[in-house]
């Protein structure tokens, strides 16, 4: 006797669906809660304050901000140069 158990529900057998109405659901939920205006005060004070206790110490002088640009800008122009002449003196294929 072969017997075959399979684990996928036919479309004729659906389970059983509790019907609750749209009113049972939104009586059991919480009311939604209003912000007041003290709240947003103090929200907006608490997010200035973390903005302000965040800022640099040390603020960089044009002229360092300047020479780490041009030093910046030295490193790349010879990385580039490196690049060429590797390309220029790889064996050809």
């Amino acid at each position: 006797m072969h017997t075959v158990v399979t684990t996928q529900r036919s479309s004729q057998e659906q389970p059983r669906q509790q019907h609750r109405s749209h009113t049972a659901i939104t009586q059991h939920t919480a009311p939604a809660r209003r912000v007041g205006l003290v709240d947003r005060v103090a929200l907006h004070v608490g997010v200035a304050l973390i903005t302000w206790g965040r800022r640099p110490i040390l603020v960089e002088s044009r002229e360092r901000r300047a020479n780490r640009v041009e030093q910046h800008l030295a490193t790349l122009e010879r990385e580039l140069a490196a690049e060429r002449m590797h390309h220029l003196n790889a064996p050809r294929s």
